[in-house]
């Protein structure tokens, strides 16, 4: 079933408060009942709102979840540790933590599920996780690039797709790490997966 896309509204301006409520009320419930039992009338219980509210803002339960583990993922940061590698082994240790949490676990693989049989779900966790978080790849090598730990790239789609490249193997492996082998992505495993992160990029480079 393909997500459907809310209709825009006019009325009163959108409530910041009433939206940290409701995501919070809905990773709340994630953990407390699991994504099957999990519905929009409890979280708006839950958020002190009226259901109406919360069908103003989003289609159901796969956009509301996808916004709620976004907003965890917002709490990502680059530390500025004096290193390229210890800049990496700070986020990733974040990442990782972020993800040892239930709601985080469970939501996170709930939409993914879901959003297997439904493409628009799919653009929703793009637009919303992915695309949302690229900007510490861009910080990180930045600020690796005026250290002269990384080369500076002119070429702007090679970027782009060092970039994309760059994302893709962090998140994967830290995921697939925490979630699927149900491993700590420890200090470390962190510190092994940065040296071979590390090797990989300097040999693009050189490439």
């Amino acid at each position: 079933m393909q997500s459907r896309t809310p209709a825009s509204r006019t009325g009163r301006p959108r409530s910041a408060a009433a939206d940290t409520a409701i995501l919070a009320a809905t990773r709340q419930a994630l953990v407390e009942l699991g994504w099957s039992k999990l519905t929009l009338g409890d979280v708006a219980i839950r958020a002190g709102v009226a259901k109406t509210t919360l069908y103003r803002r989003w289609a159901g339960k796969n956009e509301l979840v996808v916004d709620a583990v976004a907003e965890l993922f917002d709490e990502l940061r680059v530390p500025d540790r004096g290193s390229l590698a210890a800049d990496i082994e700070g986020v990733v240790l974040q990442f990782a933590a972020i993800l040892a949490r239930p709601e985080a676990r469970s939501g996170l693989m709930a939409v993914v599920a879901e959003a297997t049989r439904d493409d628009a779900l799919r653009e929703r966790i793009r637009a919303s996780i992915v695309d949302r978080q690229k900007h510490l790849v861009h910080a990180g090598r930045a600020r690796a690039q005026a250290r002269g730990e990384l080369p500076a790239e002119t070429d702007a789609a090679r970027a782009a797709r060092t970039v994309d490249l760059i994302f893709d193997m962090v998140a994967g492996a830290v995921v697939h790490r925490t979630l699927v082998s149900a491993e700590p992505a420890d200090e470390e495993w962190v510190h092994g997966f940065t040296r071979v992160l590390l090797s990989g990029l300097a040999s693009a480079g050189s490439a």
